[in-house]
């Protein structure tokens, strides 16, 4: 029989995850009850506040040591920033060109938005360390990427949609940079006098974080449910959709873990590159996703990542156990450390 520990353990490694247990309760919300007329134009207006306060503190919360610490490992982070943007959109226009009819235009283009989309940071930290890899570098190399991809997911996004007839208005840049990534500047600006304070109510922040996110996913998803997102998609294309993203988080998992070997990393950079590559950050996809589109087309495009957020989450984790038992001074209780993912999830 199993020891009372072990049955704990082993229960908290499937245990359903919070944050997915709340998309999940959202889009039921959104379905059964949207907001329609004045109700969706507040909503709108909140969530675009929400959003622009999410950035502020993530900004404020940033620290210069930590990125500072792990820059010297450049094949590490061009491994990674690689893998980001472009092993993913190659990947992705690949697959939705070999199963053209497999799912509809829009879907199609959240496909494609999901590949351009920067990593996490905070699950690819979590997870990094759960697989006893280098902390340093996948704090340096998710950071960077979080940074970088305000700027590059629309201009890769919009290279890929053109294949499919789709195009990204240049006002949509502007709008990024106005609404997302001045916000993270000014906090990050004003980290001196608020870092402090952050830090000690990161617990707090992680809700508020959460609750920006599941704030705009109700609004999206509501306008999709408006305009009959239920009778568009039939469950086989819901199908076709969640085997599509499978088959992606798979085959660059493989491939990241195949091409580390290859490049003589050792198992610390070998960790860091298969979680800081595969992750993809729904945090930054969401406000993202939410100034390139709107209407009923933002609800749809956005299914994608929300389907990879948590299957990302969850295979993952299952193999940073893995990668911690083969660490050559795999010695710690890796059980203990997955509390640290629920912690991450908003990322």
């Amino acid at each position: 029989m199993l020891k009372a520990s072990q049955l704990s353990r082993t229960i908290s490694q499937w245990r359903p995850d919070s944050f997915v247990l709340a998309l999940a309760a959202t889009l039921t919300l959104a379905t059964l009850l949207p907001c329609r007329g004045i109700s969706a134009t507040i909503f709108g207006t909140l969530a675009m506040f929400a959003i622009g306060s999410l950035f502020f503190l993530q900004g404020a919360r940033l620290s210069r040591d930590a990125i500072i610490a792990g820059m010297t490992n450049w094949r590490l982070h061009f491994a990674i920033a690689a893998t980001t943007f472009v092993l993913f959109p190659m990947l992705g226009t690949a697959l939705t060109a070999l199963f053209p009819h497999a799912l509809t235009r829009t879907l199609v283009l959240g496909v494609l938005f999901l590949c351009a989309l920067p990593s996490t940071v905070q699950s690819s930290i979590a997870l990094t360390s759960i697989g006893q890899g280098n902390v340093a570098g996948a704090v340096c190399a998710a950071t960077a990427s979080s940074l970088i991809g305000l700027l590059l997911t629309p201009l890769l996004f919009g290279l890929m949609s053109h294949l499919y007839g789709g195009a990204i208005d240049a006002s949509g840049m502007w709008k990024i940079l106005g609404e997302l990534l001045l916000p993270f500047i000014v906090g990050h600006l004003l980290r001196p006098w608020i870092g402090a304070w952050a830090a000690r109510n990161r617990s707090v922040l992680a809700i508020t974080d959460r609750g920006s996110i599941l704030l705009v996913v109700y609004t999206a998803f509501s306008a999709a449910v408006v305009h009959g997102i239920w009778h568009q998609l039939p469950p086989t294309t819901f199908v076709a959709l969640g085997l599509i993203v499978a088959v992606l988080l798979a085959t660059v998992l493989l491939i990241t873990h195949i091409g580390a070997r290859l490049c003589g990393l050792g198992h610390a950079d070998q960790v860091a590159l298969v979680f800081c590559g595969s992750q993809k950050s729904l945090v930054a996809g969401i406000p993202i996703a939410g100034v390139l589109f709107s209407g009923p087309t933002l609800g749809v495009v956005v299914l994608p990542i929300m389907l990879y957020h948590p299957m990302q989450l969850v295979v993952c984790a299952w193999l940073a156990r893995r990668f911690a038992k083969r660490a050559p001074t795999a010695d710690a209780d890796v059980g203990a450390a997955l509390p640290v993912i629920d912690a991450a999830v908003q990322s």
